[in-house]
């Protein structure tokens, strides 16, 4: 075997930088030191994130006179991995100005995905008029990587646009491009592209099932699972952690527990991201102690999955629970974020823990360095106010630093109003309500005015506080119920009859009043008896 070969075979045996500082010197050394092949492979492991040196390989890549198209990739490639986005156009504005190489469908693909990263839609549409003028916008790597970069810069119309210029489109072309319309909103659209689609492999399924559920569409998402299933498609983890999110928001415990029994029966191991899912389902639904059943089962927890079990104790109101398994996250090094706490104060206020949510606190900010949000403030004001301390509240609130965005800042404002409404305190209420209707466009702040005054029995307040909703065009968000009866979620709008079975609801309903008041007839019969007695 000769020394070249050997120095090449070395090169791909590379573990570290420093086996790899050995191999380059040998290449050196055996006249390979401006070879194509070894000077990628060189570059190649200096990219990797894991292993290489970026700014090595950015050595050797600046020492080369010619380098070729693959070189100027992967050295593109490896400052995307490294976050270095503006670095990776730079190597791509390199390349242009040399009239022997130009950009391949490899390229443009990292040069989008850098204009991406760096939000700069602008630049985002010159690349796209390089790969128009070089030929490649009916190339599926390029017109992938340009519907990704169009709906992440809520551009969906170019992104559609971008699709049909796809000669051939493959899955990844359609499920992008689901994936697009579902981001902004738009399950109608996504759906439709979605039956344009003649083959479908389960990352299309995947996409239309994840834009439902990302849009509130749950039980639209359980029927396509369903209907999944049927066309003989295979589910893997992603398609069960959405299904999962769905059953959770409509408390569709049967259909979780039979998921969960699916999962088994497929052999699928239980990840940390789909033992969450599980935890998330069974604590929604009010399942604690199979929640908890998962979570000790996991052979592994991020800190994602310690907040899912904690928030499941919070939203069940077992504030003990969830406290002690905060001091266990700590003992074992597992270091809280801010939505721990969230958590955490959630905890306390549903468990009357003003104490112990105040201590916690206090461990945020001066323990993990942790500063409250907007989120944390309107924990507090919970917490505070289910102790009767709406004054302490008041001060908490009125004495906050900028929050960042109006609709981040009238969380906690919103928190306050409610307190005062809670304890009757409608002198502070009306203050609190002007500052909230500043901050948003919202009908919550009103019906709690409006709740606050009728409780005081200042009717025609009541009466002002509903004519001032109409004059501003704040319309009331209907209310909205679901139950699950025999592994089937029926949903109820206020104000709707919609529901197939609505006419015998009313007939029962009916029944139920008729009992009632002939009990209360009996009991008041039986008072009037006795008076005598």
């Amino acid at each position: 075997m000769s020394s070249s070969s050997r120095c090449l075979q070395l090169l791909e045996k590379c573990r570290n930088i420093n086996q790899l500082n050995q191999a380059h010197a040998l290449a050196i050394a055996c006249g390979l030191g401006s070879n194509s092949f070894a000077l990628s492979r060189l570059i190649a492991f200096c990219s990797d994130p894991f292993h290489g040196s970026l700014s090595y390989g950015y050595k050797i890549f600046q020492h080369i006179e010619n380098p070729t198209i693959c070189i100027c990739n992967t050295m593109i490639k490896g400052f995307l991995l490294k976050g270095e986005s503006f670095e990776a156009i730079r190597i791509y504005k390199l390349l242009l100005r040399n009239s022997t190489r130009r950009p391949d469908n490899y390229t443009l693909p990292y040069a989008l995905k850098a204009c991406t990263s760096m939000e700069s839609s602008n630049l985002g549409e010159s690349i796209h008029g390089h790969a128009a003028k070089l030929g490649f916008l009916s190339d599926n790597f390029v017109g992938n990587s340009l519907i990704v970069m169009y709906a992440d810069f809520g551009e969906i119309g170019a992104a559609r646009i971008a699709f049909d210029e796809i000669s051939c489109h493959c899955v990844v072309s359609w499920t992008v491009l689901i994936s697009g319309y579902a981001k902004m909103g738009d399950v109608y659209s996504a759906r439709s592209v979605f039956d344009e689609a003649r083959l479908k492999d389960r990352g299309i399924w995947g996409a239309m099932i994840s834009g439902y559920v990302q849009n509130s569409c749950f039980k639209e998402g359980l029927k396509l699972f369903r209907l999944m299933q049927l066309s003989g498609v295979k589910p893997d983890e992603a398609n069960f952690v959405s299904v999962l999110c769905a059953c959770a928001h409509l408390g569709s415990l049967e259909i979780g527990k039979w998921i969960h029994i699916y999962v088994g029966k497929l052999k699928m191991r239980v990840s940390v991201k789909l033992g969450t899912a599980l935890i998330d389902m069974y604590a929604k639904c009010g399942c604690l102690d199979l929640a908890e059943q998962v979570f000790d089962k996991l052979p592994h927890r991020d800190v994602i999955c310690w907040n899912t079990m904690i928030s499941g104790y919070a939203m069940n109101g077992d504030g003990e629970s969830a406290l002690r398994l905060f001091d266990e996250m700590e003992k074992l090094g597992v270091t809280p974020d801010n939505v721990t706490f969230v958590s955490l104060f959630t905890a306390c206020s549903y468990s009357g823990m003003a104490k112990e949510g105040l201590r916690l606190l206090h461990t945020m900010c001066n323990v993990y360095t942790i500063e409250p949000t907007s989120e944390h403030y309107g924990c507090i004001v919970d917490l505070l106010s289910q102790a009767k301390l709406v004054e302490e509240a008041n001060t908490i609130v009125r004495s906050m630093p900028i929050l960042g965005s109006k609709s981040e800042e009238a969380i906690p404002w919103r928190a306050l109003l409610g307190a005062f409404c809670s304890q009757g305190r409608v002198d502070l209420a009306e203050a609190a309500v002007d500052r909230v209707a500043n901050l948003e466009r919202h009908s919550g702040a009103y019906v709690l005015l409006s709740n606050a005054y009728a409780f005081a029995g200042r009717h025609d307040e009541v009466r002002r506080v509903r004519k001032m909703m109409k004059k501003r065009g704040v319309e009331k968000t209907p209310g909205c119920s679901s139950v699950e009866i025999n592994a089937v979620v029926h949903e109820f709008i206020a104000g709707e009859n919609t529901h197939s079975h609505m006419d015998e609801i009313f007939e029962l309903l009916g029944i139920i009043k008729r009992q009632l008041d002939s009990l209360q007839c009996d009991f008041l019969d039986s008072l009037e008896q006795n008076k005598f007695v």
